[in-house]
């Protein structure tokens, strides 16, 4: 059905829902490659007033990518639960912005309501929101997740140790997970993107992190970021798989162009699940979250796959997939795909607040790599805005690199010490059992915060000499 709204002695007429979406969307250089994006500011503001009006249920009976060709959209619609819909059921798209500021929106009731939402309802919403409102709303959000220790709880920033390495050297990857590891970085993850994408080279490093992981009795868990198959293929070798990655994205042709699909995804979940790696917790359950998720607005532009949406309500459509699986971490690639997607700062800030923002009301442990690649309009004081901003709105975890310099993937990230000023800034701490490791090592000092021991621990050259020679 059509959709208008008029401004002066204009009127605006978008002819469905899709549309409507596209046009209210900020702008940024993907939907403007795409032909997607607004012409005017006029017609974006148009498109905003009458994405207002637009009833939540509308969403329910218009889907912006068809049901009969598309997986997601069928796992979005067909998992729907219309009881925790139920009180927000008579909103319009701004009505519902209205409420989620208010005080009747709060960490339980957003929590009681995440499965009654859809992922085109939240990226409706959230492009009624000024930055202020994303970060307000989401840190309202929590969720919480386990395996060898408890991600997610309020006043906690935790971080993936990212030690890449352009050739694998194991020497050199080591160098990176002892800096990270002595400036109080990996509770997240300790997760290695591999330079040489072979299931051979996949087992050699996730043995290399188990060893390091069980001589010292770290509370955490690794990855190896490669492709689903091969981590099938490591499990089926004996490797010690804590979590399986994928790269997910919001349409099914997306998907495919990733090389999986939602079965794909359950085969792999149930495989490293029937492993039991996670820790046994005090309340006699075992760390089960066992999926970690990467997404970026612009993927299925990238890969053909948009059928004509905006990259950010397709990336929301992607936390569908994700929150099927009951993931540990979710993290939003921000800035990575490049200025064609996200052009510059500004455009990368608005995109990372809106990603955790829609993640956190579908109920998923929303992480972000807060980056940019060297041929955006972008720099780190542009990074260090949107880190605050993400930290004042409840991120569940950054990424830690060192330098902020990835030099296996060639873009800039956020660094241990990165981490380490926003947990004394804000007076956010790690992850309580990776914390409680910490100050049993003597890298943290013992106490409320997360600081640095002032002095060097008694142990810390052997654990450097071991660590370096793992």
């Amino acid at each position: 059905m059509p959709y208008a709204h008029t401004i002066g002695l204009r009127r605006y007429q978008f002819g469905d829902l899709r549309t409507l979406l596209a046009r209210a969307s900020p702008a940024r250089s993907g939907d403007r490659l795409a032909g997607v994006m607004a012409a005017t500011r006029q017609e974006r503001v148009a498109a905003q007033m009458a994405l207002a009006d637009v009833p939540l249920a509308r969403f329910l009976s218009e889907v912006i990518v068809p049901y009969e060709i598309d997986e997601v959209t069928r796992l979005i619609i067909d998992t729907h639960s219309a009881a925790a819909f139920q009180p927000v059921s008579h909103f319009t798209v701004g009505d519902f912005r209205n409420w989620l500021l208010s005080d009747a929106a709060n960490t339980q009731s957003l929590a009681a309501l995440a499965a009654g939402l859809t992922p085109e309802m939240v990226a409706a919403v959230s492009k009624l929101c000024r930055l202020q409102d994303l970060v307000l709303i989401a840190r309202k959000c929590q969720v919480v997740t386990r395996f060898r220790n408890t991600l997610g709880l309020s006043g906690r920033l935790a971080t993936r140790l990212q030690p890449n390495h352009p050739t694998d050297d194991l020497a050199g990857i080591a160098a990176s997970l002892l800096d990270g590891l002595l400036l109080g970085s990996g509770d997240a993850v300790i997760g290695i993107n591999p330079a040489t994408d072979n299931v051979a080279q996949v087992v050699r490093l996730l043995q290399m992190l188990a060893d390091v992981i069980e001589r010292y009795q770290i509370p955490t868990q690794s990855c190896v970021l490669t492709h689903v198959t091969n981590t099938l293929q490591a499990i089926e070798r004996g490797a010690p798989v804590d979590l399986v990655f994928q790269s997910i994205g919001g349409t099914e042709a997306t998907n495919t162009s990733f090389g999986i699909d939602l079965a794909l995804l359950s085969q792999a979940h149930d495989a490293v699940l029937s492993l039991q790696r996670g820790s046994q917790f005090a309340d006699g359950q075992r760390g089960e979250h066992v999926m970690y998720f990467e997404t970026g607005q612009g993927s299925a532009l990238s890969s053909g796959a948009h059928h004509g949406c905006d990259q950010q309500t397709l990336e929301a459509r992607a936390y569908a997939v994700a929150r099927h699986f009951k993931p540990l971490l979710v993290n939003t690639v921000v800035g990575f795909i490049g200025p064609e997607y996200l052009f510059d700062g500004k455009q990368i800030t608005r995109a990372g607040l809106e990603d955790h923002f829609c993640g956190k009301l579908l109920g998923l442990p929303m992480g972000c790599d807060v980056c940019y690649t060297n041929h955006a309009e972008a720099d780190s004081d542009d990074m260090d805005a949107l880190l605050t901003m993400l930290c004042a709105a409840g991120c569940n975890f950054i990424m830690g690199v060192p330098g902020a310099d990835d030099i296996m993937l060639n873009y800039q990230s956020t660094s241990f010490h990165d981490a380490l000023a926003m947990r004394q800034i804000m007076g956010l701490r790690v992850a309580p059992e990776f914390e409680e490791w910490l100050q049993r090592m003597g890298i943290f000092e013992p106490g409320a915060q997360s600081r640095l021991a002032t002095k060097r621990p008694a142990g810390f050259e052997l654990v450097r000499q071991r660590l370096g020679s793992a």
